[in-house]
C-alpha cells in the first residue's frame, strides 16, 4: 500500500497537472517545452563493435523416445545446434532464440516445438548468433550462414526446402529473414519457403519507440520529470514512480496509474481482451528497467533513433482529447527522432533489419493479447505494412489469449507452423484473426479461436471464452 506521504503526492497528481522542470499551466496558456534534439554524430563507431563475445559449445542430448543425429559445435564465431531424424524428410527448419542480455556468453537451445518437428520428419538447427544485445542483424546473418553450412556440417544432402521460425527478438529475425530488402543486402541471403514469426518484433524500430513512450509517459504522469532526454534519472526515481502509480505493485494501479494503463493500452494495439490482466503481470519491471536508456538500443546504433513528437497520450478509449490529457500533452516532454540511424548500409543489413511487409512466401504470425513487452501492436504494424505492399494474402495471424510475453502452450506453436508448413506445400490457405478490425479485437471472444489451454500454463485466472 501507498504511505501516507505517497498517498498525498498521489491525490495531488490526480487533482492537478503534473509539473515538468520549469514547464507550467496557467488558465489556459500552457508553456509547451522545446523538443530536445539529442546529438547526433558523424562517426558510425557503435558500442556494439568493441564488444566481445565467445560461443559456448551447449551439449544436446535425445529427446527421450525420439532417435536422432545430432551436431555441436561453432561456426564462424556462433556456438550451433542441429539435429536430424532418422526419418528425415529432406527439409530443414532453422530457429532463431530470443533477446539473451548483454553477457559476453553466446548459448543456444533448440526450439520449443523439437518432438513434433523430429516425429514429422524434419531436421532443425539454431545459431547462439555471434553477438548478444538486440543485434538482429547478427541473427539473420548468423542463422542463415548455419542454413547454408547444413550440408557441410552434418555432410547430408542440401535441404530440398528451408524454413524458419524464432521467439520474440527471434520472431524479428524470422520475420525479417524473408524481407525483399534482406534478400538483397545480407551478406549470407537464404531463400526460406515461409516463416513464423512468434511473438515477434515484427513492427521492428517500433518496439524502442513504445518503451520509450511507456517509460516518458509513467514518469511524467508520477511527477518526476523527467526534464531531460535520455532520462538518466529514471531508475533513480523509480520507487517514487511506483509508488504514486500504483497502490500495490505491479496488480493495482492508482487512479494516477490508471492513466498510464489508458496510454499503454492505446499504444500497445487499443482495446481487446487480456490486455488489462497483462498490465497486472510482472512484465512491468521488464519494461521500466528500460526506462532512462537514450535511443541508440544499447549501442547497436551510432546515434539516437527514437521521437515522440507525433505521440499523442490518451489516457481512455475516447479518441477525443479531454482537457486534461492536452495538457499532458502539451507538457510532457517532447524528443525529436533521428531515423538516418538505421539507414540501409552499404555493408550488409541494416543495424535494426527492417520488416517491410515485402515478402513473397506463407507467413503465420502468432501474439498474446496481454504483452506488455513486444505488444501486439507489432502485429497491427505488420499487417499494415503487408497489405501497403500487396501482400495481405501471405499472412495469417493469431491471437492468443495469454497475458505475459511469448507465452504460449506447446500445442499453440504446434498448430501455428503445422498450419504454415500445409499452407506451403499443399496450398491450403489457414485461417487466422483480424488485427486492424477494432471492434472484432475488442469483442470479449477475440483470441478464443487460436488459443489451446492444454493445462502447461497456468491461464485459469483469465476470463474465459463466451460459451466455455
Amino acid at each position: 500500500m501507498l504511505s501516507s506521504k505517497l498517498a498525498s503526492a498521489c491525490a495531488r497528481a490526480v487533482a492537478g497537472v503534473m509539473l515538468v522542470g520549469t514547464i507550467g499551466i496557467a488558465a489556459d496558456v500552457q508553456a509547451r517545452p522545446k523538443p530536445i534534439k539529442p546529438p547526433v554524430s558523424n562517426s558510425e563507431a557503435r558500442e556494439q563493435d568493441s564488444r566481445t563475445f565467445f560461443p559456448v559449445v551447449s551439449p544436446l542430448a535425445p529427446f527421450p523416445g525420439l532417435p536422432s543425429e545430432r551436431w555441436t559445435g561453432v561456426y564462424e564465431g556462433s556456438s550451433y545446434q542441429i539435429e536430424v531424424p532418422p526419418n528425415w524428410n529432406g527439409m530443414l527448419v532453422m530457429y532463431a532464440h530470443g533477446y539473451r542480455g548483454t553477457g559476453p556468453e553466446l548459448t543456444v537451445s533448440p526450439p520449443a516445438i523439437r518432438p513434433w518437428l523430429l516425429q514429422q520428419g524434419y531436421a532443425w538447427a539454431a545459431s547462439s548468433y555471434s553477438k548478444n544485445f538486440y543485434d538482429v542483424r547478427a541473427g539473420v546473418e548468423d542463422t542463415n550462414a548455419l542454413a547454408l553450412a547444413f550440408s557441410s556440417l552434418t555432410g547430408k544432402a542440401e535441404p530440398s526446402k528451408t524454413y524458419i521460425t524464432g521467439h520474440s527478438m527471434g520472431g524479428h529475425v524470422a520475420a525479417a529473414a524473408v524481407e525483399a530488402e534482406t534478400y538483397a543486402t545480407a551478406n549470407n541471403p537464404v531463400r526460406y519457403n515461409g516463416s513464423v514469426p512468434m511473438c515477434g518484433v515484427t513492427g521492428d524500430v517500433y518496439q524502442f519507440e513504445y518503451l520509450m513512450n511507456f517509460t516518458l509517459a509513467a514518469q511524467h504522469l508520477a511527477g518526476q520529470g523527467p526534464t531531460t532526454f535520455p532520462a538518466t534519472d529514471f531508475q533513480a526515481k523509480l520507487p517514487q514512480i511506483i509508488g504514486t502509480l500504483w497502490d500495490t505493485y505491479p496488480t493495482a494501479p492508482s487512479a494516477q496509474g490508471e492513466k498510464l494503463e489508458g496510454i499503454v493500452r492505446d499504444l500497445s494495439g487499443g482495446e481487446r481482451p487480456i490486455f488489462a490482466e497483462g498490465f497486472r503481470t510482472s512484465l512491468q519491471s521488464v519494461v521500466l528497467g528500460t526506462g532512462g536508456q537514450d535511443g541508440s538500443v544499447n549501442g547497436i546504433l551510432a546515434d539516437s533513433l527514437t521521437g515522440n513528437l507525433a505521440t499523442r497520450y490518451q489516457f481512455d478509449t475516447n479518441k477525443a482529447m479531454s482537457r486534461e490529457e492536452r495538457e499532458f500533452n502539451d507538457s510532457i516532454i517532447r524528443v525529436v527522432g533521428h531515423p538516418p540511424a538505421n539507414s540501409i548500409r552499404p555493408d550488409g543489413l541494416r543495424w535494426i533489419p527492417v520488416v517491410n511487409g515485402q515478402f513473397n512466401v506463407p507467413v503465420v504470425s502468432i501474439h498474446t493479447l496481454g504483452d506488455l513487452y513486444v505488444p501486439f501492436k507489432h502485429q497491427q504494424i505488420y499487417r499494415r505494412n503487408a497489405e501497403a505492399n500487396g501482400n495481405g494474402d501471405l499472412l495469417v495471424q493469431r491471437a492468443i489469449r495469454a497475458p505475459s510475453h511469448c507465452d504460449f502452450t506447446y500445442q499453440e506453436q504446434v498448430e501455428a507452423m503445422a498450419a504454415m508448413l500445409q499452407w506451403e506445400q499443399q496450398g491450403i490457405k489457414p485461417a487466422g484473426d483480424r488485427v486492424l478490425d477494432a471492434k472484432a479485437v475488442a469483442n470479449p471472444a477475440y483470441g478464443c479461436q487460436f488459443t489451446r489451454n492444454d493445462g502447461t500454463q497456468n491461464r485459469a485466472a483469465l476470463p474465459a471464452c463466451p460459451g466455455s
